[in-house]
């Protein structure tokens, strides 16, 4: 699988990373063997690069993961840990927590590092996301607490999450350095990054966006009229390829200029192998235009 580094400077990253927000909610359990399973069916995949966020699974899918490092630490010079921070859920892991919220202080963004590096038993973390922006922090502040992280050389790289084009500027100014990436929905039926200036802009800094939901979060496959529209194109195109329409969905998003970093999460080995496998698809332009129109529910203007 192709490897790029997400940004320039920034540390190199598998083309597909594999979200584990759903670890805790495997059918099969989430064992320390179970967890290996799925990063072994990775690793033998091409796929490197895991994507946590602290809140994943109540705060629990970070420990769940590094429990399963702790037996085989040797995994850990073979992936890239990517983790997120700054969105407060109430929960027994934060006590004083009354209502959902966003923190991006350099105090939280130090408490956050320090925890997730517990939970996932290493030593640093390979990119750190501002989860989501903070809109009572400046942008000063966080930049600040950024900066300390990677300074005490807990964090190699920085970037945010569901940042508009102005936020990420704005850090950009503050930072000294544009954030390493920003992680944003994209999919066929979410294609607001193609049209406000997002991928753009990562264009602009030679950064690699990492793209959630490239399937949608499985609405792809289900009944709305959108929905069920592009399922029949998807279908169509992935006879020409020989392909699944989930492997052609995925094609999609990774052809864009920004040539995104496509977050995948699922609990069946099967589908990591055959999402790795749709690294190697690529979409003929008449058939991206294709899907875009079933989509969109319209032609092109």
């Amino acid at each position: 699988m192709r490897r790029f580094p997400i940004a320039p400077g920034a540390p190199e990253f598998s083309a597909i990373a594999y979200g584990v927000w759903r670890l805790a909610d495997d059918p099969e359990g989430a064992a320390p063997a179970r967890v290996r399973a799925k990063i072994d069916a990775c690793l033998e995949a091409g796929i490197t690069t895991f994507d946590h966020a602290d809140i994943y699974g109540g705060y629990t899918c970070e420990g769940l993961f590094g429990k399963a490092l702790a037996e085989a630490p040797e995994l850990r010079d073979q992936m890239e840990i990517v983790t997120k921070c700054g969105i407060k859920v109430p929960n027994a892991a934060l006590p004083s927590t009354r209502v959902k919220h966003y923190e991006a202080t350099p105090a939280w963004i130090e408490y956050s590092v320090d925890r997730s590096l517990r939970e996932l038993q290493t030593d640093r973390i390979d990119l750190l996301l501002i989860h989501r922006p903070d809109w009572l922090t400046s942008a000063e502040e966080t930049a600040e607490g950024l900066v300390r992280v990677m300074d005490s050389g807990k964090v190699l790289s920085v970037g945010v999450s569901n940042y508009s084009t102005h936020q990420y500027a704005l850090l950009t100014e503050f930072l000294g350095a544009p954030p390493a990436t920003n992680q944003v929905e994209i999919s066929l039926l979410h294609m607001d990054a193609l049209f406000d200036g997002t991928l753009d802009q990562c264009q602009t800094f030679g950064v690699h966006p990492m793209a959630w939901s490239p399937l949608a979060g499985g609405r792809l496959f289900g009944e709305t009229e959108a929905a069920v529209r592009t399922r029949a194109a998807l279908e169509s195109v992935a006879a020409e390829y020989s392909a699944t329409p989930e492997q052609i969905a995925l094609a999609w998003v990774a052809a864009l200029p920004s040539q995104p970093q496509l977050v995948i999460g699922t609990n069946r080995l099967e589908r990591i192998q055959s999402a790795a496998a749709s690294h190697d698809i690529l979409l003929e332009r008449q058939h991206w235009f294709e899907l875009w129109a079933a989509a969109q529910g319209r032609s092109i203007p």
